[in-house]
């Protein structure tokens, strides 16, 4: 039988997507619909003296003006998302977490808590109009000094960004095993250092957007948004507006790009589907990309104080380690990144004494919400640099520290003491990560490099090697769904819960079918992102979907296969054990010539149908089966970074990329290779370019592209890519999650690359991105402190 999960099958997607024929939320027009326009606040921290909106609502073609008192008491805000903050009874007796309760108004009520928070909302016949209605509300604001630093927020006495949480520190934990500071008294050497991750914008090819249509008949709506939790969206709707969750439809269409801010609520989303009904209207709200880059959330913004004791052959005995998440004027998701990191940042190593204190504090900034890779990138960029900094303590390669301290294929499932995030002890399940440091060296000729690396340094030429590596929770549940049905013309129709935003769910889900019911991919359609059909969901988010969607999707083909096999049984006069299905014909081994197809499956299983099915047959081809996973898959990388610096200027190519990646079973290498590519590219400019300023006031300096730099494709290499597939044990398919796996590693394996170039210099990078300016700035300050020891 064909198998098809493990081909690089085209995209059953990119002929819609790459001819422009592809439907996202601004492509969508309906009879009558309204346009909405926001107006955002343009102080951190103030209270609201008085909205002056009567021009405003004069101005014709204005359908509505609403302001924050309009709503207050009608519109609850949006708080903490249960389904992501919650914390297992085990994993709360194991941290002790304090939390204080937050949350924000859809409309800002009496405060503004950052630049760029929803005020007032201007709906009208069309963008123009409402664009020219917003400018005639006057807002009159009185300000509060706003509190940026999270340290200064800590303080006692600091202005709080809400009433409620005292000393802006929204949420704490402290998670501890071995005794690490006895260790320290015993250790050879003690490392200290603060290490930096900065705060990142996410910027999708596709900004967000909402549209909304009430029916006033049924009292249902149907609202179609760019989000990767339409599940969630209908939640909260429901919860924020009061309204019966199954009145309310939600539909992710095309979506291009999310990369976890487009999986948080945002008030728009509640917003827009309550103008629609009030109005009994069709409304859209699009995002403009300066609308995106100050009100959508962003992520990221960790700064960790680490302290290390190690011996002199460079093994790591303990690790404390106090980091601040600094979370904006909300926090949606509870400990998620904080937890993620802290749970995370041992990696591929074995470190028995750990020590973890994390504080999760509101700023005068636009919220935080997880990002690609979700508190993994600020672990493993810490966990690296203190891997690189021992080893030039030591004089030894960086290498051999890794090895040192690497968990082993032979200690595998490898259980490191704590617990995850869902409360499951953290026991990595398969990997050979040695094994994978090793294909990654010979990869990039790491012995060939050294030498060259010694001959250019006697030209002036700077260059480096960089090596990172993770281990990454994926695959989080708490469950996914498949609903699969046989139609009249006998292709199979999979609803799935998990709706992409590129990520090719059309086609790997078809291939897992395919290979399950004997068919082709092309005979199975895959319809995702919709509400409508199946009662849960989750979504897409955190490496998650291939495995949980995917195995439910594998899981319900087998069900349905079974059922198909049972009524050709009957049909056949044979027992459904000795029925075959392949290539969409279905026989008994005894006679392949003598075959059915899914059609006349079809007609049997109908009720009614002459002859009919016995009774213990039930009518219809219809299978729902929900995979709920034990607990996390483990996926890993090694990533290696070769750079070229210049010491003048301090700018730095990026010369060479390559990867070696464990993700189990690879359903389609095509596409993950295309989902590491991108992913690094991600990597690379939370590495070099990209930043979230702000300055002392709370005002946003990096508010365009002049001033928050992407790379583009001249910055990104083609990345050598190696696979191994050590398969989960924790699914029926061996899958592991790949989907954040790109964006993890680049930062570190780049600054310490960076740092290998420039070897004969003491430098220390512990924050980034390592900008032209930022690493000129280092250089010349090693330079001083040399010149200073050779005199």
């Amino acid at each position: 039988m064909k198998k098809y999960v493990g081909q690089s099958i085209k995209r059953k997607e990119d002929y819609r997507l790459v001819t422009g024929t592809g439907q996202f939320v601004a492509d969508i027009k309906l009879a009558g619909m309204l346009e909405a326009v926001f107006v955002r606040s343009p102080q951190a921290h103030a209270i609201i003296r008085h909205i002056d909106s009567l021009k405003a609502k004069e101005l014709p073609g204005v359908h509505a003006v609403l302001i924050g008192d309009d709503i207050k008491g009608i519109i609850n805000p949006i708080t903490q998302f249960e389904s992501h903050s919650a914390v297992p009874p085990n994993v709360a007796k194991e941290i002790n977490p304090k939390i204080q309760f937050n949350a924000e108004s859809v409309l800002a009520v009496d405060k503004v808590m950052y630049v760029g928070q929803p005020v007032a909302v201007v709906v009208a016949d069309n963008r123009y109009i409402a664009e020219d209605a917003a400018d005639l509300i006057k807002v009159e604001y009185e300000q509060i000094k706003p509190i940026v630093d999270p340290y200064e927020a800590m303080k006692e006495g600091s202005p709080l960004v809400q009433e409620q949480v005292e000393r802006n520190i929204q949420m704490e934990f402290h998670l501890s095993i071995g005794d690490a500071k006895q260790v320290e008294q015993q250790s050879d050497h003690v490392l200290k250092a603060r290490v930096k991750t900065p705060r990142l914008s996410s910027n999708p090819i596709e900004t967000r957007g909402v549209v909304a249509d009430y029916d006033n008949r049924t009292d249902q709506i149907h609202v179609w948004s760019a989000t990767q939790l339409p599940f969630e969206v209908r939640a909260t709707i429901a919860h924020c507006l009061g309204w019966t969750e199954q009145n309310i439809r939600v539909t992710a269409p095309d979506v291009g790009g999310g990369f976890g801010p487009k999986g948080g609520v945002h008030p728009e989303e509640i917003l827009v589907p309550y103008i629609s009904k009030l109005l009994n209207r069709p409304v859209k709200w699009v995002e403009d990309r300066l609308e995106h880059l100050t009100s959508a959330r962003q992520s990221r913004d960790q700064v960790h104080d680490v302290i290390v004791a190690y011996n002199n052959d460079g093994t790591i005995l303990s690790l404390r380690d106090e980091f601040v998440v600094d979370s904006g004027a909300v926090n949606f998701f509870g400990f998620t990144c904080a937890y993620n990191t802290a749970y995370h940042l041992r990696g591929a190593y074995k470190i028995p004494n750990y020590d973890i204190k994390s504080r999760i504090v509101l700023t005068n900034k636009t919220p935080n919400v997880p990002f690609r890779g979700a508190g993994r990138p600020e672990a493993v960029f810490t966990m690296d640099r203190v891997i690189d900094m021992i080893a030039r303590k030591l004089k030894l390669d960086p290498v051999e520290v890794m090895k040192r301290n690497m968990i082993l294929a032979h200690e595998m499932p490898y259980d490191q003491g704590i617990l995850v995030k869902d409360g499951a002890r953290l026991i990595y399940d398969s990997g050979d990560y040695p094994a994978a440091l090793n294909q990654a060296l010979e990869m990039v000729e790491y012995e060939s490099f050294r030498e060259r690396q010694k001959e250019l340094k006697k030209s002036g030429k700077n260059i480096g090697i960089g090596i990172s590596t993770y281990v990454e929770g994926t695959g989080a549940g708490p469950f996914e769904g498949a609903l699969l049905s046989v139609d009249s013309t006998g292709k199979v129709i999979a609803h799935l819960g998990a709706s992409p935003q590129g990520q090719g769910h059309e086609t790997v889900f078809a291939q897992i079918g395919a290979d399950a019911l004997g068919l082709t991919p092309d005979d199975i359609v895959i319809k995702v992102g919709d509400t409508a059909v199946l009662p849960f969901g989750a979504g897409t988010y955190a490496s998650r979907s291939a495995v949980n969607a995917g195995s439910a999707m594998h899981e319900a083909s087998l069900k349905l296969r079974s059922k198909v096999a049972e009524i050709a049984g009957v049909m056949l006069g044979t027992s459904p054990e000795e029925i075959v299905i392949e290539a969409g014909k279905i026989f008994s081994k005894d006679d392949p010539n003598h075959f059915l197809t899914l059609q006349d499956i079809y007609k049997r299983s109908r009720p009614a149908a002459r002859p009919p099915l016995p009774l213990e047959i039930e009518p219809g081809l219809q299978i729902t089966h929900y995979f709920v996973p034990p607990t996390v898959t483990f996926a890993s990388s090694v990533h290696v970074a070769e750079v070229e610096v210049d010491k003048e200027t301090g700018f730095v190519v990026l010369q060479n990329y390559s990867v070696v990646h464990d993700c189990g079973t690879v359903i389609n290498p095509m596409i993950v290779d295309g989902q590491v590519q991108g992913g690094i590219a991600q990597g690379i400019g939370s590495a070099l370019y990209e930043e979230v300023v702000y300055d002392e006031n709370g005002q946003l300096l990096t508010g365009t592209y002049m001033d928050y730099l992407l790379p583009t494709s001249m910055e990104i290499p083609t990345v050598k890519k190696g696979h191994q597939q050590h398969l989960s044990t924790r699914n029926p398919l061996g899958i592991k999650g790949v989907g954040e796996g790109g964006a993890i590693s680049p930062p570190a394996a780049i600054a310490n690359a960076i740092v290998d170039a420039l070897s004969d210099l003491d430098i220390v990078i512990n924050q980034l991105p390592v900008s032209p300016s930022r690493l000129r700035g280092l250089i010349k300050e090693a330079e001083k402190k040399q010149s200073a020891i050779l005199k």
